[in-house]
């Protein structure tokens, strides 16, 4: 069985990049810090909409959908799921809440981690649910053409039990040395979770789910209100080519964890640059609305979207933003690139 012991394996990775997002973190986490001991009531919006964006961007991933009408709703439990993917999204809902809610309660031991993915399928009734795999699996990847590759062999069903009690151990032991950035081995962690692959179906989501977790026991909670499995999706093509040159001679255990850790420090970056500029948003409400608007406009990088103007502005309503935008665009302010819902607007640094 691979050894899963980190203490010989984590130096290789403070590479100039890495420290350096790992610096970035730091300070930005203790940004945030001071702002939830300060304006914690100011951000409860932010929550919310990282709850359904979280729920969505997960499940997304992995081709289970529903319409966004029906998406808030199960995020906000006011409906039953109707169909196998609500089911799914309305399992992630509850699991999310439980971590949000229980994270310091809940020890990374490999039976918490069947119980929480009993959690993930108990909507559906599944009965793999809460359960190691019962086969082999493999980990594909399709083309354009409808043609596979084996992207990787995961480690097999009956050697599953006890590589996963064995990577939980690792990652206690390391941990409480507390001479190492749990930033570093958090990601390793992961990576060595989806090469077990220790589940049927919903691997995926769990190791998103365990990210949160882990990170919430080391109080990096940025993910309670900017939404890193949004992240991820955003740029999940980048996701899976870090994950498979991660992955490349796992079982040798000569794999390089460093495209993987450097791809995930890089998310938790995106999401405290997207906090804080979230929150001064939030916080200057002695500005206008509309004047809110056109700063967020103003302040993006490239085209911006209503929606994405919506999530940047949790307190402003749908008809403002839209009577906004049709003063700016008239006053030739912005410039808009209709594409139906994809519409988007840029600043029109010309005029």
């Amino acid at each position: 069985m691979r050894n899963y012991d980190y203490s010989n394996k984590w130096q290789s990775l403070l590479t100039q990049d890495i420290v350096a997002l790992l610096t970035q973190i730091h300070e930005l986490k203790g940004r945030q810090n001071l702002l939830l001991s300060a304006k914690a009531d100011n951000l409860t919006q932010l929550l919310e909409i990282a709850k359904i964006q979280s729920t969505e961007a997960s499940n997304k991933i992995e081709g289970i959908f529903t319409s966004n009408e029906r998406l808030k709703k199960i995020v906000k439990d006011k409906t039953t799921p109707q169909n196998r993917d609500e089911q799914e999204i309305a399992g992630y809902r509850d699991v999310l809440a439980t971590i949000h809610e229980s994270h310091n309660y809940i020890p990374l031991r490999a039976s918490m981690i069947l119980q929480l993915h009993r959690d993930l399928y108990k909507f559906s009734g599944l009965s793999f649910g809460g359960n190691y795999k019962n086969s082999n699996n493999i980990i594909e990847e399709e083309h354009a053409d409808g043609s596979k590759k084996i992207r990787f062999v995961p480690v097999e069903a009956w050697e599953t039990p006890q590589a996963l009690e064995a990577l939980c151990n690792a990652f206690e032991k390391i941990s409480e040395l507390g001479k190492i950035d749990t930033l570093l081995i958090i990601p390793m962690f992961i990576l060595d979770f989806l090469s077990i692959h220790p589940f049927n179906d919903g691997n995926g989501r769990m190791s998103r789910l365990l990210t949160l977790l882990l990170l919430y026991r080391a109080d990096y909670v940025v993910g309670k209100y900017i939404s890193l499995e949004k992240l991820i999706e955003k740029s999940k093509e980048t996701y899976y080519e870090v994950l498979e040159l991660s992955s490349q001679n796992w079982h040798e255990e000569n794999n390089n964890y460093e495209p993987f850790v450097k791809y995930m420090l890089g998310i938790i970056v995106a999401a405290y640059r997207d906090f804080s500029e979230r929150t001064d948003i939030i916080i200057s409400k002695s500005v206008s609305k509309p004047n809110r608007i056109r700063e967020v406009i103003q302040n993006s990088l490239g085209k911006i979207t209503k929606q994405e103007i919506l999530e940047k502005c949790p307190d402003i309503s749908m008809v403002t933003v839209q009577r906004t935008l049709i003063d700016l665009h008239k006053n030739g302010d912005i410039i808009k690139q209709s594409g139906g819902r994809y519409t988007t607007y840029i600043w029109n640094w010309e005029k």
